[in-house]
């Protein structure tokens, strides 16, 4: 299947915030919040300061836990033994378990990292460098995670269940969602092929975050993405010490205020987190852990101890413990040898934050890249643009914009005023000159009266605009139409749609394209036209 790509800068689509763009672009009022750039450089300074990671034995054994009973691509099977070499390095994304993977945005994360590390393994022939999914599995915020948009249909599970997501199972309502699906879907080429990688990843009473993995195995497998679910026992131990030092001195918090506060100079920033960033993970609850005095309790399952049986009570059960967003990071590169990170505009904000909290914890800190992004766009709505008189990336443009612009390419008329007023400047330069020669305080009612008659030319021009746009009426519903798709909601498209509709086109085809086009290193906003 033909494609054609485009490429155009994250600030020219109006959709990324200023410290994203500030950080692309290696602002220097931001370099003091990261260690490394997001170069060639910056990763090579990232490997060499990961080549001690003490951990690999655990990981791998771990991995291999999860994994079985699965159908493991060979591919996975080697990067994740590959792991016990010392020169073996991790590139990692991370999202929670959203049913069926929720936004597009995730797909394009995973491949970014794919894609990153077969680039890594082409320059550094003494490395190894594989792909890794941190999965979110302790989230517990299900209206996050319970829906997906296809075509831009939503399709919510509604369930009772709560806590964890990953913890919770597949019920009827999950696996009658299924069924949903595969109506809309079993009309298009490849869709009952991929409902039944979504039915022989969600079985009834499996976990979610088991299902999770399973899918993204079926799905990504076969390009050698490790999937890892960090609701682990024994990689928690991992970071039991992190987990003691902030039940003792409560030291994130801290950390993160003084950066935020900094931050805030120049930028709007992410909530800081809160005195003890850690919630009490049991069965299906998941509570914030919070510190009275000498207490700390769980007002939620009304729990209550001294430091000393908080302390105990980590030492016998560590998987009890789960880092909120702000210690999450710092345990994903306790447990992983990772050289890069890569999330979007969100994510890299809160992580531009954290810098001081890795350094008390004596933890390395990767290399930070936003993730890809990509609009996807049809032959026909593609030929829609460019019969509108459009370029391609104009579609980024607010409606009144493009309809302004449409009708001055279309139009006969010459209604614009604006920019063409030298007539208009040339009267007033010489009734002032007449005015002043008279009375030189007459030179301020003269520029009152110009400025007032500006106002009112600018009015009648608008008025010109919107007699001209009635006549364009419709080019305005085909536009209106065509934004609605690509920008649901005024959102990104990848924001919203979930991939399953591109897939059930395409096939493996779509996943190709995407891998094909992404970038690694050199960031852009990717615009993907499928053709016939």
């Amino acid at each position: 299947m033909e494609t054609h790509c485009s490429y155009i800068s994250y600030q020219q689509t109006g959709y990324f915030s200023k410290l994203v763009i500030d950080y692309i672009n290696n602002d220097p009022q931001l370099q003091p919040f990261y260690n490394f750039h997001a170069t060639t450089e910056g990763l090579q300074q990232s490997i060499n300061q990961r080549k001690n990671f003490q951990h690999r034995k655990i990981l791998v054994d771990q991995l291999q836990n999860q994994y079985e009973g699965l159908n493991i691509q060979s591919k996975v099977s080697s990067n994740i033994q590959s792991l016990l070499n010392k020169n073996t390095f991790t590139i990692t994304t991370a999202h929670q378990p959203n049913i069926f993977t929720g936004p597009l945005y995730v797909v394009y994360k995973i491949f970014h990292v794919i894609k990153l590390a077969e680039e890594l393994n082409a320059s550094h022939s003494d490395c190894n460098f594989v792909p890794v999914y941190f999965m979110g599995s302790e989230d517990a915020d299900l209206d996050e995670l319970n829906n997906i948009t296809i075509n831009q249909r939503k399709y919510v599970w509604e369930t009772k269940q709560t806590g964890a997501v990953g913890r919770m199972k597949v019920d009827k309502n999950l696996l009658q969602l299924i069924n949903e699906i595969e109506g809309q879907l079993s009309v298009l080429p490849h869709g009952k092929e991929l409902v039944e990688i979504f039915r022989a990843s969600y079985k009834e009473k499996t976990s979610i975050q088991q299902s999770m993995l399973g899918l993204l195995n079926n799905l990504f497998g076969e390009y050698g993405l490790i999937v890892l679910i960090p609701d682990n026992p024994s990689l928690k131990k991992l970071f039991q010490p992190v987990i003691e030092k902030e039940l003792r001195e409560q030291f994130s918090h801290k950390a993160v205020a003084d950066t935020a506060k900094k931050l805030e100079a120049h930028y709007k920033v992410q909530a800081s987190g809160r005195e003890i960033n850690l919630f009490y993970l049991i069965n299906d609850k998941r509570e914030r852990i919070e510190v009275e005095g000498l207490k700390f309790k769980v007002e939620g399952l009304r729990l209550e101890w001294s430091q000393e049986e908080i302390l105990k009570e980590l030492d016998e059960h560590p998987e009890r413990f789960s880092p909120n967003v702000i210690l999450r990071g710092a345990y994903q590169e306790t447990i992983l040898p990772n050289v890069a990170f890569i999330g979007g505009g969100g994510e890299l904000a809160y992580w531009l934050e954290l810098k001081e909290v890795f350094q008390q914890a004596n933890i390395p800190y990767p290399v930070l890249l936003l993730r890809n992004s990509f609009l996807l766009m049809n032959e026909k709505q593609y030929q829609t643009i460019t019969a509108l008189g459009l370029n391609i990336e104009d579609i980024f443009l607010k409606e009144y914009e493009l309809m302004k612009r449409i009708v001055s390419i279309n139009t006969n008329n010459k209604y614009a005023l604006n920019g063409k007023l030298e007539n208009f400047e040339s009267l007033y330069d010489m009734l002032n000159a007449q005015a002043t020669g008279i009375d030189a305080t007459l030179h301020d009612h003269v520029l009152s009266l110009k400025t007032k008659a500006l106002k009112k030319l600018t009015e009648l021009e608008k008025k010109m605009l919107r007699a001209e746009k009635r006549r364009f009426a419709a080019q305005q519903e085909q536009l209106q139409k065509l934004k609605s798709i690509l920008f649901p909601g005024e959102n990104l498209q990848e924001r919203v749609e979930s991939f399953a509709g591109f897939y059930s086109q395409q096939s493996k085809a779509f996943f190709e394209n995407i891998l094909f086009s992404s970038k690694t290193i050199d960031q852009q906003f990717a615009i993907l036209v499928i053709l016939k």
